[in-house]
């Protein structure tokens, strides 16, 4: 069997500068549960999740560690995906061989073995593997909390797919590392423009479905845009957002929005324009409305979708919430669509002048 036939993602971690201020503002505002931890003599961390959501938080005790460094270039943000896998040792020989950059090779702690590789930009990639009688739920070197704690359950899932940045030009050589040195494959390709701006988007996947990444490149020849700002505020590439699924995106947001997160707006021509795009099979138009939720379909359904304001102190980072009511694609018809609200809006106060 190919070493990467079953990868999936395990975990995502991220390099933060305070490790108590993000676990309360996660456990607060997205309901997560705070379930193990860990403190070596350079890095303090805390996993943190719920359902099949699973997201380690690191800070560095020491400023001459790899986390202190990465939270001095970009602030906090995702430093590493887990990636699991029947067999570390394999993947990671495999992946070198096919040309990926060693970062850490083959260990064995608690019965759990791992080895790294370089992903995109200054993001590592580590694979795990669960050896025979070990907790599935059990992270890398983390033990387990006596008193697990965290916020009410939201109904945030699990994770739906990482949005990652490029700098432009390093599109297809990111989909190549992918392909070629993990078998995934691109499932879903498209050039988005968006008035004057536009950006190159392809959706890759592990053999097995899953991880999911969407991976997004300024597109150079048209004025800059949000992508732009994102690699310039953030140091180069980077993790944009992650997408949580839920199975109730109106109980959801209405619960994130009552603990205080802000949403995104969406023009009130958005709404107006709905009915003329689709007819919704769940949820209704003043619901989706109040809460400023978006709807798109494709041929398999519909999907209902909401960005969160980032939060971040470069605003770069966010979270996103979504449903699939059967759809597969990302919602890229919103992007046209709030485009064209937001154009109807400002004509609208043009002509009220």
């Amino acid at each position: 069997m190919a070493p990467f036939n079953q990868i999936e993602l395990d975990y995502v971690e991220f390099a933060v500068a305070d490790l108590e201020a993000q676990i309360a503002a996660m456990s607060e505002s997205l309901g997560l549960i705070a379930y193990a931890a860990v403190r070596t003599g350079d890095t303090r961390s805390v996993a943190i999740g719920r359902g099949e959501i699973s997201m380690v938080l690191t800070q560095a005790v020491t400023e001459d560690h790899e986390v202190a460094s990465y939270v001095q270039a970009h602030g906090d943000g995702v430093a590493n995906f887990g990636l699991r896998v029947p067999d570390a040792a394999a993947a990671f020989n495999e992946a070198v061989s096919r040309g990926a950059r060693p970062v850490r090779p083959p260990e064995t702690v608690d019965g759990i073995v791992t080895a790294a590789i370089m992903g995109f930009g200054d993001v590592v990639h580590t694979f795990v593997e669960r050896q025979s009688g070990v907790d599935s739920e059990r992270l890398p070197g983390l033990a387990p909390l006596a008193s697990p704690a965290g916020g009410e359950d939201l109904g945030l899932r699990r994770i739906d797919h990482i949005a990652i940045c490029l700098e432009a030009g390093h599109l297809r050589s990111t989909i190549d590392f992918y392909e070629q040195v993990l078998d995934f494959a691109t499932i879903y390709s498209e050039h988005i423009v968006v008035g004057n701006q536009a950006m190159n988007s392809q959706v890759v996947a592990g053999p097995s479905g899953g991880p999911i990444l969407t991976l997004l490149e300024p597109d150079v020849t048209e004025q800059a845009g949000q992508l732009d700002q994102f690699i310039k505020d953030h140091g180069g590439a980077g993790v944009q957002h992650i997408a949580f699924s839920t199975n109730d995106v109106v109980r959801s947001v209405a619960a994130m929005s009552s603990r205080g997160v802000d949403f995104l707006q969406t023009p009130g021509a958005y709404y107006d324009a709905l009915a003329e795009r689709l007819e919704l099979s769940r949820h209704s138009v003043p619901a989706l409305r109040e809460l400023n939720i978006l709807v798109d379909e494709d041929h398999d359904g519909q999907l209902f979708q909401i960005f969160c304001r980032s939060a971040h102190p470069r605003n770069t980072f966010f979270f996103e919430v979504i449903e699939r009511a059967g759809a597969n694609t990302f919602g890229s018809g919103n992007i046209k669509a709030l485009y064209q609200a937001v154009e109807a809006e400002r004509s609208k106060a043009g002509a009220g002048r």
